[in-house]
């Protein structure tokens, strides 16, 4: 009888895991316990935008292979696999994640569990936290020991979740019995047949895995744009060093694109909590490396900003600033952390108005920050603008010509952000083009 899967929590994780898990052939049950957002899931509406995933979705729930309900009992009635896809949001104040949605799945889940059954951890927690929550499981759940943990962190790419569930760059399992992983390969058959590395671990490697990652990813990309301050005091080209040292096999060119930086709701919370736990365990001088590529990212923001107040004369009183870009990201409506509405926010508050337009997020942005302005396209927005920034590197900025946006601006002046323009193209149609870390 092939396996059923539930999947707790229905946010950005839960909802792709979910409709991948269909589209692997499985019957699947997601939860949460807000009733709006499940009546939502179950008319086939994503709450977010990630390309592919809302066709997904619509077509599993349409065939009935995926349903959604706000019911531990059902979950524990259904299921033989339970996923756990809950946030660990950085605690307020604190470097630290908070534990509480994690912690609560549990508690809610695991008195409802009779059977035997195999619950997985797919969040992001510090390392320790499947160890203390196997212990819990088998205390609260009737089956006892038969309720058993896995730890299966997730590395999804925002834009390409749908293609990163299933067809993933690797599968990193924590279990303490054969058991465990031999249901772990039969959930991921298809994608070990196809070549996908397994790797089995403990506990608190493959939670240690993800953590490492992202602490990984995020100092190669504060290195490119320490590197980026570096080449504009010498006159040097990031772009061009990031090629040539790229090239070397054992550093590689991906995350070497100078910047505005990263943001979004995984990157730098998980790096803060990764020190954060570090300090709990004794060991906070092996990471304290993290604090200055925190720091350097968060420089990028205030650097950004003070190059637009330079091309505005030294103030932006009585200057328009046209904003491309809101997202942290391309192929998202994320705004968590966005670096691009960070540098939105601050030159308003120091005098200039500010119109944003973002593809996809100019909602959720207009959420956050509610005091900008917003337009429904790129012309739009660089209506009569002194500056424009390019602050997400979404594929419609990059195809815009800049001959026709010249026509729309008051001032011919253009701050790339992301390094991702043509400076070639936009010079010749007479703008003042500005990048980082290039000459």
């Amino acid at each position: 009888m092939s396996l059923r899967i539930t999947v707790l929590g229905t946010g950005y994780l839960g909802v792709t895991h979910a409709a991948c898990m269909a589209e692997l052939g499985y019957d699947v049950l997601g939860m949460d316990i807000d009733a709006d957002k499940v009546a939502s899931l179950t008319d086939g509406n994503v709450p977010f935008y990630e390309p592919d995933l809302e066709p997904l979705l619509r077509k599993h729930v349409e065939a009935g292979r995926l349903r959604f309900t706000t019911s531990y009992e059902e979950i524990a009635a259904f299921g033989d696999v339970h996923f756990l896809c809950v946030g660990t949001p950085q605690k307020f104040n604190e470097y630290a994640a908070d534990m509480r949605y994690v912690d609560g799945v549990i508690d809610g889940l695991a008195p409802h569990l009779s059977r035997p059954t195999l619950v997985v951890g797919k969040s992001t927690v510090p390392v320790g936290t499947a160890a203390r929550l196997a212990d819990r499981l088998a205390e609260l759940a009737p089956a006892g020991s038969g309720a058993e943990l896995a730890w299966n962190p997730e590395f999804l790419r925002e834009g390409f979740a749908v293609e990163d569930t299933l067809r993933p760059d690797r599968l990193v399992i924590g279990v303490r019995s054969s058991g465990a992983e031999e249901t772990l390969r039969e959930v991921y058959a298809q994608a070990v047949a196809a070549g996908t590395p397994f790797i089995v671990t403990d506990f608190a490697t493959a939670e240690l895995v993800k953590a490492s990652a992202n602490a990984f990813l995020a100092t190669k990309i504060s290195f490119i744009n320490a590197m980026a301050e570096l080449c504009e005091a010498s006159g040097a080209d990031v772009t061009q060093l990031a090629d040539a040292i790229g090239h070397d096999s054992r550093i590689g060119r991906k995350f070497l694109n100078a910047g505005l930086g990263f943001g979004g709701g995984c990157l730098p919370k998980d790096i803060r909590a990764f020190m954060a736990r570090a300090g709990e365990l004794g060991v906070d001088q092996a990471l304290s490396f993290l604090r200055e590529i925190d720091a350097i990212n968060l420089r990028r923001r205030a650097h950004v900003a003070n190059l637009a107040r330079d091309a505005c004369g030294g103030s932006f009183l009585g200057k328009r600033v046209a904003v491309l870009g809101a997202s942290f990201k391309p192929n998202s409506d994320d705004v968590r952390d966005s670096p691009a509405l960070a540098v939105a926010g601050q030159i308003q508050l120091q005098g200039a108005t500010v119109t944003v337009y973002d593809p996809r997020s100019n909602e959720n942005a207009r959420a956050v920050f509610p005091t900008l302005g917003y337009a429904d396209s790129a012309q739009k927005a660089c209506a009569d603008a002194d500056l424009v920034l390019h602050l997400t590197e979404w594929q419609e900025f990059r195809d815009i010509d800049p001959t026709v946006l010249a026509d729309v601006v008051a001032e011919r002046s253009i701050i790339d952000a992301r390094n991702a323009l043509d400076p070639v193209a936009w010079r010749a149609a007479g703008w003042t083009y500005r990048s980082l870390g290039r000459p």
